[in-house]
């Protein structure tokens, strides 16, 4: 299969980040880049970068990306995604995936992934991907944890590992670490700011379960390959330039 589909990589980081994160140096290059360079190894028929700082969108604009500026400050996560489908003027069909901008080791094949698993999942309004973890890992402060339904729809994110191991007779021997990865119809994009929020999604600060509670469906599958580490921290940029060759 190889579904037409568009990718926005969001490099706006929240206040707890270090500063200037997207032009932390790696082999020479700003962060962002490298992440701009995995973006261009799937089949996306166009990149977009979304920032609100002017420094990332000229170095970005120096390696050739097509940059999307993003003044209005009140504007987070997926409402960032609706402000650039409408400043590029896609249509509500299109197949929009979000790629973090601190995730410079994901392999383009699963971007092709999300946006495929959504095509192919008509009734879904979204898609996501999640990795099998134990459970030191999705208890991890960074960690976003989903579950899923027999259908593998999504029933619930949690920052806390989910299901919470309770019984004595069985034994959660992994748990769906959502990589952050999501497809979503554009047309959902322009709406999305104006679902009615919950205590759900105010509580966890997990924009998906803004769209769990106005009854949105999010398909969910296993990734196909790791997205590799993410920057949340200085230290992770060091341990980042370990594992991509000098030469990328």
């Amino acid at each position: 299969m190889n579904e037409e589909f568009k990718i926005i990589i969001l490099a706006i980081f929240d206040q707890n980040d270090f500063p200037n994160k997207a032009m932390a140096d790696i082999h020479g290059k700003p962060m962002i880049q490298h992440v701009f360079e995995s973006a261009s190894r799937s089949r996306a028929l166009e990149i977009v970068i979304a920032t609100d700082s002017p420094r990332v969108g000229m170095a970005a604009e120096d390696f050739g990306a097509t940059v999307c500026m993003i003044i209005d400050d009140q504007l987070k996560g997926i409402s960032c995604l609706a402000e650039v489908v409408n400043k590029m003027g896609w249509g509500d069909d299109t197949i929009v995936v979000n790629f973090p901008g601190d995730a410079p080791l994901t392999p383009g094949a699963i971007l092709q992934q999300v946006a495929e698993n959504l095509a192919t999942h008509s009734e879904a309004d979204c898609a996501c991907l999640y990795s099998i973890v134990p459970h030191k890992v999705a208890e991890k402060p960074y960690t976003v944890n989903l579950v899923v339904d027999n259908n593998d729809y999504v029933m619930y994110f949690s920052r806390q590992p989910i299901p919470h191991q309770f019984s004595k007779t069985h034994k959660v021997v992994g748990y769906k670490y959502y990589i952050e990865l999501c497809a979503y119809r554009a047309g959902l994009l322009r709406i999305f700011r104006d679902l009615p929020s919950s205590e759900l999604d105010q509580s966890e600060n997990i924009e998906e379960l803004k769209l769990l509670y106005n009854g949105m469906k999010i398909h969910a599958a296993e990734a196909n390959s790791l997205i590799g580490r993410r920057v949340f921290t200085e230290n992770d940029i060091e341990k980042v330039k370990i594992q991509i060759a000098p030469t990328r």
